[in-house]
């Protein structure tokens, strides 16, 4: 394995009975065994984040808990017009949001300004179901037998501390009602978990990248990790997880979001070239967000477990920073 990183073989508590972070749940899976029973009120951060790429659309899909508020979401673009359909929504006091504790265990429901998400998860996969003006979304996720995705927590200190699953590459069949317009998702199509449990510093700013194609998948991460001894970076090949301990140099043009990316580090050299920006802010006074997805193509190459060099042509994805005041 290319890190120093501990692997979790086991379920384990996120947190002590007291709230901290419990010492023993720092490390990394390939599967989801972290039970996220987040105590207290005021910092805590709940999301369901699911993105769906298809050879016709991309779709986003956000449940979220703040505690202070929820920030739900539903964004779909055409890939050969370049239209876009968004529709967000902020519930004081995330009143009516229900998430599960477990990872791919139970359901997630949050409704409000006109957007209604519903996840209900189950052993053999996930259904997501999605609502809002002239936009209905109704999916099914298999979990195929075997696949394996990346969960991770990452320590700032023990009150302070993120626990993130992302799974890349999913198979995903279903319907996308727009306008009255009718598109089945199946053949060509994946989907990208990335669930997340935590108690935040109030201010922060990440990196992520997800790329597909089939039989390998890439996650990276970087910055919000930087120093804390842990990293979301991972190659997936026929599903199985190759964990990559390196923090990662991230190098794009923020005066031109669509200029080619580059994340580099030991065992990474990763090109991203972009042919959409979807840029997303929140502002509610002291609180705020903005966050630049880059959809695109991936290049470069990954080292695998075994050392070996895996070529990264012809993956599909994105590519984003955000910056988080909450």
């Amino acid at each position: 394995m290319l890190t120093h990183e501990r692997e979790i073989t086991e379920p384990v508590d996120l947190c002590l009975p007291d709230g901290r972070l419990n010492p023993a749940a720092v490390g990394w899976t390939r599967r989801p065994l972290h039970r996220a029973d987040l105590r207290g009120w005021g910092r805590r951060k709940r999301w369901e984040y699911w993105g769906i790429v298809t050879p016709s659309h991309i779709i986003g899909l956000v449940a979220s808990s703040l505690d202070y508020a929820g920030v739900h979401g539903v964004y779909v673009l055409d890939r050969a017009s370049r239209a876009e359909v968004s529709h967000d929504a902020v519930v004081p006091l995330a009143r009516g949001a229900r998430f599960p504790a477990v990872s791919g265990a139970g359901t997630a429901r949050v409704e409000g300004g006109g957007v209604r998400v519903e996840i209900d998860q189950e052993p053999g996969g996930t259904r997501l179901r999605a609502y809002a003006p002239d936009l209905t979304l109704d999916l099914e996720i298999p979990l195929p037998e075997g696949h394996e995705s990346l969960g991770v927590v990452v320590p700032w200190g023990p009150r302070r501390f993120q626990y993130t699953v992302k799974d890349v590459g999913r198979p995903v069949h279903g319907r996308l009602v727009l306008g009255g317009a009718e598109h089945e998702v199946g053949e060509g199509a994946f989907a990208v978990l990335d669930h997340g449990r935590g108690r935040w510093p109030y201010s922060v700013v990440w990196n992520w990248a997800a790329g597909h194609a089939p039989g390998l998948s890439v996650q990276l991460g970087g910055k919000w990790t930087d120093g804390t001894g842990s990293t979301e970076n991972a190659l997936f090949v026929d599903g199985r997880l190759h964990k990559i301990g390196a923090e990662l140099e991230w190098v794009y043009d923020r005066s031109d979001w669509l200029k080619p990316w580059r994340i580099a580090g030991d065992g990474v050299e990763v090109e991203f070239t972009p042919f959409h920006e979807k840029i997303s802010r929140t502002e509610l006074g002291v609180v705020g967000s903005e966050t630049h997805q880059c959809f695109g193509h991936f290049g470069g190459r990954v080292r695998a477990g075994d050392g070996s060099w895996v070529t990264l042509d012809g993956l599909t994805g994105w590519a984003e920073e955000a910056r988080q005041r909450w």
